[in-house]
């Protein structure tokens, strides 16, 4: 084995063993080249080359969203650390460990004109968890040792990004035999769960006769089924769970816009919970959170061992726990109240279902036509991932089989980078996985694509509408060309030349009967990735849904 000269690359890979840290993914680059020597001649560590820096780290973000633990990037000096910058704030408000190990150059060569030269320390300013900016030369070897140590300890606790900053001087490719450092010092620090005194929640939970919880975003299997089944059977909870909250009982409210959305003030006023109580991370429903501030509960607690957003504009409370630990805490010291407040909620849940179905005999073929075609198709045990947008909110219509793992990411809810995130989490997944995409979110990442390492059970899904088709239902005249230009974007391109230059398998539909024989087929195939482009019309679909939430009233 060889490793690099540099005393700071032996400390970063050295310090990376120490935490377990075996997954790398390496953006090629010349100022970089002491990290990369040091990682790809150490067999410890399984190491992924992706060109595109953004890719990279949106790949990263997806290995390490499947393996709950913190994934390296590194990257050479200058641009190449700011086209991170999309993933870094994505893990950060989606607490996702990311590592990020930069290339620099060294001190005296900063702000004089130098190449490939920027300020590199600190860049990520407030959507980092801790900056490591390393020095160069024997002297700062301790303090070096110190700050990368830190950094790897609070990604790995904290579940978020770090940015180590590492100069270097040239030359860059020297090798040696021996290992020169010493950091056996340094190991992982365990971290015991949090546990609050919970007895001054125990009498208002009693006294609550309306009590909803709502649950974001949340890693598939985090709560047990019998504490979720233990919750539902108190008559004065009604759970509203999100898509993206991987919890499912056949007494949750699992479309939360196909029951709000209708909804009158009279209607609001008799929902307007007590006690509102919150986990998980971001939620999606706009509607909810229209109906929570314009109607406030009493209390609000959030349950997050780490964080507490005031969503809502009421939080009252922040339990620093585990949401699992918190309610078997809750539920094994109350008493169930009678109530008639989930009952009222499940009545208006039924009806809304039979509307939903008459809805679907009815309409032509659209969005919304596709996407009900698409979640009855989809196999069981899948890990399902969707783009930001149009998809996830059509996704949060419609009851998916319990079986499906489902990802996105809500962190910041942006549409760059969804595809290398699936292909990412595809890799560290044992599930097969599909990944359902709309076409802007698609061509905006489609460098994704540009690795060797996308499993060949990998599917994409891109519902093609001509642009940025959810745009269509916000208020305002449509038909100019000022909307097509600047706010949907239309456009006539297409995924088959991509998928052709990628080796992916293409077809493509635009009806029904056709989409639903073609989807059969390309679930079954599993010899090269397949991508299934379904065409919509444009000008139908905003018109399909806006007389949707009409429909099911």
């Amino acid at each position: 084995m060889k490793f690099s000269n540099k005393i700071l690359s032996q400390t970063i890979t050295q310090l990376c063993l120490n935490y377990e840290v075996n997954n790398i993914v390496i953006s090629p680059g010349s100022r970089n080249a002491p990290l990369t020597i040091g990682f790809t001649e150490n067999h410890s560590f399984k190491n992924y080359s992706i060109v595109d820096e953004r890719c990279a780290a949106f790949f990263a973000l997806g290995l390490a969203q499947q393996l709950k633990e913190p994934v390296a990037l590194v990257c050479s000096s200058g641009s190449a650390l700011l086209n991170y910058f999309p993933a870094i704030a994505e893990a950060f408000y989606s607490d996702i460990p990311l590592i990020v190990i930069s290339a620099d150059r060294p001190e005296h060569l900063l702000e004089i004109g130098d190449g490939q030269t920027i300020q590199q320390e600190n860049v990520f300013g407030n959507h980092i968890l801790y900056n490591a900016n390393c020095k160069e030369g024997d002297s700062f070897q301790r303090d070096n040792e110190i700050e990368i140590n830190r950094a790897l300890r609070i990604a790995k606790n904290q579940k978020g990004p770090v940015h180590i900053n590492v100069p270097f001087s040239e030359p860059l490719y020297e090798t040696v035999d021996k290992l020169q450092v010493d950091v056996s010092n340094y190991s992982e620090e365990k971290v015991e769960p949090l546990k609050e005194d919970l007895s001054e929640y125990f009498p208002i939970w009693e006294k609550a006769k309306k009590k909803l919880v709502l649950v974001g975003v949340l890693t598939p299997n985090s709560i047990q089924q019998k504490i979720i089944d233990a919750l539902i059977e108190d008559e004065s909870v009604i759970v509203f769970t999100e898509t993206t909250s991987n919890l499912h009982h056949n007494d949750c409210i699992s479309a939360i816009d196909q029951l709000i959305a209708p909804l009158e003030e009279h209607d609001f006023e008799t929902i307007q919970p007590d006690l509102l109580l919150t986990f998980g991370g971001m939620v999606i429903s706009k509607k909810v959170k229209s109906f929570l501030r314009n109607y406030s509960p009493k209390h609000h607690w959030h349950v997050d061992d780490k964080k507490a957003y005031d969503t809502y504009f009421a939080l009252s409370n922040h339990v620093k726990m585990s949401p699992s630990t918190f309610l078997e805490d809750i539920l094994s010291n109350t008493y169930k109240l009678k109530s008639d407040y989930k009952n009222t909620l499940l009545a208006i849940k039924e009806y809304r279902l039979k509307r939903h179905k008459k809805y679907l005999e009815i309409i032509p073929f659209s969005d919304f036509k596709a996407f009900s075609t698409i979640f009855k198709n989809i196999p069981s045990n899948f890990q399902l991932q969707l783009s930001n947008s149009a998809t996830v909110r059509y996704a949060q219509l419609f009851n998916l089989e319990s079986s499906l793992q489902v990802f996105c990411n809500r962190g910041t809810s942006g549409i760059d980078g969804s595809t290398s995130t699936a292909i990412g989490a595809a890799i560290a997944s044992d599930l097969p996985t599909v990944f359902i995409t709309g076409d802007l979110s698609f061509l905006y990442d489609s460098n994704a694509l540009w690795n060797s390492y996308i499993p060949k059970n990998f599917k994409i899904i891109v519902i093609n509408n001509g642009g940025g088709g959810i745009f269509r239902i916000l208020p305002g005249e449509k038909n100019t060309e000022k909307f097509d230009t600047y706010f949907e974007t239309k456009h006539s391109h297409k995924a088959k030349n991509l998928c052709e230059m990628y080796g992916i398998n293409y077809n493509s539909t635009s009806n029904v009967k056709d989409l639903e024989e073609r989807i059969s087929i390309f679930f079954q195939n599993n010899d090269q990735p397949q991508l299934l482009e379904i065409f919509t019309p444009s000008k139908k679909n905003d018109q399909v849904l806006l007389d949707y939430f009409k429909f099911i009233k």
